[in-house]
């Protein structure tokens, strides 16, 4: 198995838009996905081309009301690039006989391509030989190249080379009953007799964008200037032209796109500055080796080298696919850019490329590898503080509430209602409850910082963002005097299947376990971060805070006397009166259903609630055990005053994992990596899960809306992080590797504050190597014995004996 190829040998249909979704190849700017040139939307094809951060909303008349959603907008399809031989239909793939298909993604050069050779009703045999690139150096060109081999005719071909604006939002199909036009056409013209150009304006937000598109054609390798006939509409131009081949000639067909829009930096207009692009832009074979350079330049700070038994013989390739995504989503050109990091990618219309929580298994990964991404995506949410401050005052709170879906300028775009596709009833959608997107904010500063050391950044960004967030958790938490005990009520966990009490028309749960943890954590580290920050930031943040001492005094007060709830013996409850629930039939249902993972969609069809169970779609108590080690569990547990053993941590972890559905992505990732330590084979076979999560779309339809970012990165950061025992705290970089018995070896390289660490790992033995000479040493901790370590310098560890 290659494992820098995602490959595919047979056309097939059904599985044509999961396909799309994963073959999308973008840079950071904007991702196009892997639609063949020559499809439509319909039911088995999906083009679609994103800007990264490119919103616009629309209002719709559903279920008695009218509502606003903000949505990721499909722009027009650069791709289009049809033939025809003689007079014969256009060319389909379903219409030919299928001698050949294969189709590549090529992760180490950021390149797909398509290889189809095709016998039509008249018996002429032709080869399709297609690649196609969204450059990664150069962030506003895209290139479609394209050979066509005539084997057994000769004869005339006509090709149409277009940019079709004529587009709809229609990617995922519960939405379809909204509204979704949101383009609005400006320009469509020729250039020169090589180019044509694309102009159009999204109908809310205002962005323009301008696509310039040069087709240029070759017979053999001789250049050829056809007659191209023009044909436009207000959305739509394309320029058709035919040649005649012998039999055994090669027509090569370099279309290229130059795109940019009216948001860019150092620009005037965006029509413009896409044709000095265009006209400016390397050769082809130029513009592949600066695709491949660069890419390589990536993987030699994202990759990795992985040996291992034969059930690990696939892990390779879909660890490199879930980064390749992961780039493709932020990039370098993302630290130029104004953007989240959207839970779907930029590949589809699932989420409305919104940004939620996932940044929380997404920034690990890139803190330890390429931090300067963090650094802006924290900034992301930093431009819209002033927003989450005055969502607090709204709601009666005080500091800064951050949405749980965040796109444009940071106000809440979660849906008032949702549609269940099981059922067709559209349902109340009460998922603005989950305000631990809050402590996910404030815990990603605080890592970044811990592995950075950034305190430039902690004293102008992240400690104002995090002191807002301790703000709203001490303005949300009430003082309950029969407890003597401070409470969170009224919100949802993550867990999302539960959103109120049985029977219970008011929304949200009490004292959810994993909020209140994590609400108290985000006051610890305010307290210790004021302690950290130099004395003048500290004097002047607080003062253009109005931060007292009495406001302190009750962070303090609330991080010793917050409530949580046990049942059990020792069973940290989800929420208060979880214990009162019924337990769930898991065998009745999987046996009536097959796959049960969306198990809240199936009861809302029976007329029934996942509120009146004990279930859970994804790790909800667990997710503490995800974040912290035992160590600072029970840190947290003895300030508040209540008891923790280790030894119930498996008794919470097989308790939850056995009334889990998994419907979430994340889902098996998080499980898998709280069982790495006490059930290595769970642990594996869960990894296993997460892997197939979106190649084989195990939930059920949803990949072809778009990847899931979050389990992606969450997959490798479970092979960087969780079976390497990596923590950053305490200013060291902890190790306790415990591979899974199916590895035998793992290397990477990672950074921590400002040093170049290269790791390796066998099942008896670390090895770390410090690489750049001239900086100060780093401190690690391996399984708790502390060494420096700096430039220049290996040390080894026996895993046997240490």
């Amino acid at each position: 198995m290659n494992s820098w190829i995602l490959k595919y040998d047979r056309f097939e249909p059904k599985q044509e838009k999961l396909r799309e979704a994963l073959t999308t190849v973008g840079n950071g700017y904007f991702c196009t996905r892997g639609a063949a040139p020559e499809a439509l939307a319909d039911s088995v094809h999906y083009p679609g081309t994103y800007l990264a951060g490119g919103y616009n909303r629309l209002e719709t008349k559903i279920a008695g009301r009218t509502i606003e959603n903000e949505d990721l907008v499909n722009f027009p399809n650069w791709l289009p690039l049809w033939f025809r031989i003689e007079e014969g239909e256009w060319f389909n793939l379903q219409a030919v006989e299928i001698l050949l298909f294969q189709q590549e993604l090529d992760l180490k050069n950021g390149l797909l391509r398509r290889t189809v050779r095709f016998q039509d009703d008249q018996g002429r045999i032709t080869r399709l030989e297609q690649s196609r690139l969204v450059h990664m150096r150069h962030r506003h060109l895209a290139v479609l190249d394209t050979r066509l081999i005539a084997e057994n005719w000769s004869g005339q071909v006509t090709f149409r080379s277009a940019i079709d604006g004529r587009i709809e939002n229609d990617n995922v199909a519960r939405y379809r009953d909204l509204a979704n036009h949101h383009l609005e056409p400006l320009a469509a013209r020729q250039l020169d007799r090589e180019t044509i150009f694309l102009k159009v304006r999204t109908c809310q937000s205002r962005v323009e964008m301008a696509q310039a598109v040069r087709t240029r054609v070759f017979l053999e390798d001789s250049q050829q200037s056809p007659d191209r006939r023009l044909e436009q509409d207000q959305a739509y131009i394309a320029q058709t032209f035919a040649l005649h081949l012998d039999a055994g000639e090669t027509v090569h067909i370099e279309k290229t796109v130059a795109l940019f829009t009216s948001r860019d930096e150092a620009s005037t207009e965006c029509g413009l500055e896409a044709y000095t692009a265009l006209q400016r832009a390397p050769s082809l074979k130029t513009l592949l080796t600066e695709q491949g350079q660069t890419w390589a330049h990536l993987w030699h700070h994202f990759g990795f080298e992985l040996e291992g038994s034969n059930s690990a013989e696939d892990v390779p390739l879909i660890l490199r696919l879930h980064i390749f995504h992961l780039l493709q989503t932020v990039s370098l050109h993302t630290i130029e850019l104004d953007v989240g990091v959207p839970s779907r990618g930029w590949h589809g219309e699932a989420y409305r490329g919104h940004v939620f929580w996932d940044e929380l298994f997404i920034f690990p990964l890139l803190n330890l590898r390429c931090p300067e991404i963090t650094r802006t995506l924290l900034k992301y949410r930093y431009r819209r503080l002033h927003e989450a401050r005055a969502a607090a005052r709204e709601a009666g709170y005080r500091g800064a509430m951050f949405p749980w879906q965040s796109g444009s300028n940071g106000r809440e775009e979660s849906q008032k209602v949702h549609l269940n596709p099981k059922s067709g009833n559209w349902i109340p959608d009460n998922s603005q409850l989950q305000y631990h997107v809050n402590a996910a904010i404030a815990w990603n500063v605080w890592q970044y910082y811990q592995v950075t050391y950034d305190m430039e950044f902690l004293s102008f960004y992240g400690a104002e963002m995090i002191l807002e967030i301790a703000r709203f958790w001490a303005s949300l938490a009430s003082w309950n005097p029969d407890l003597e005990r401070f409470e969170i009520l009224w919100v949802m966990g993550p867990d999302e299947y539960h959103d109120s009490y049985p029977d219970s028309d008011a929304p949200g749960l009490n004292n959810n376990a994993y909020t209140n943890i994590m609400a108290v954590w985000t006051l610890l580290c305010a307290m210790e971060l004021l302690e950290l920050l130099p004395p003048e930031s500290h004097k002047e943040l607080c003062e253009r805070l109005n931060l007292r001492e009495d406001e302190i005094k009750l962070w303090n007060d609330i991080s010793r006397k917050m409530r949580l709830v046990f049942h059990d013996d020792g069973i940290i409850s989800q929420f208060e009166g979880y214990a009162d629930l019924a337990e769930f039939e898991w065998e009745r249902y999987r046996e009536k259903y097959g796959k049960i993972m969306r198990l809240d969609r199936i009861l809302e069809s029976e007329d029934d609630t996942p509120n009146r169970y004990k279930c859970s779609k994804q790790a909800d108590v667990l997710m503490l055990f995800y974040l912290f080690s035992s160590e600072e569990l029970e840190n947290i547990f003895q300030r508040l005053g209540y008891p923790f053993a280790y030894e119930t941590i498996p008794d919470n972890i097989q308790y939850y994992l056995q009334r889990t559905s998994h419907g979430s992505t994340l889902s098996q990732m998080v499980h898998s990596w709280v069982l790495s330590r006490s059930d290595r084979e769970g642990s594996w076979q869960l990894f296993k899960e997460a892997l197939q999560a979106d190649i084989d779309d195990s939930q059920g339809g949803t990949t072809p809306e778009g990847i899931h970012l979050g389990a992606m990165a969450g997959t490798v950061d479970l092979l960087q992080r969780g079976y390497t025992g990596i923590e950053t705290r305490g200013d060291m970089l902890h190790l306790n590797p415990c591979l899974p018995r199916e590895l035998d070896r793992l290397k990477m390289r990672l950074r921590y504050r400002g040093q170049a660490l290269e790791l390796e790992i066998t099942g008896s033995r670390l090895t770390v190597t410090c690489l750049q000479c001239g900086l100060p040493p780093v401190t690690l901790a391996v399984r708790g014995k502390e060494v420096s370590i700096e430039g220049g310098q290996t040390r080894q560890w026996d895993l046997e004996t240490s």
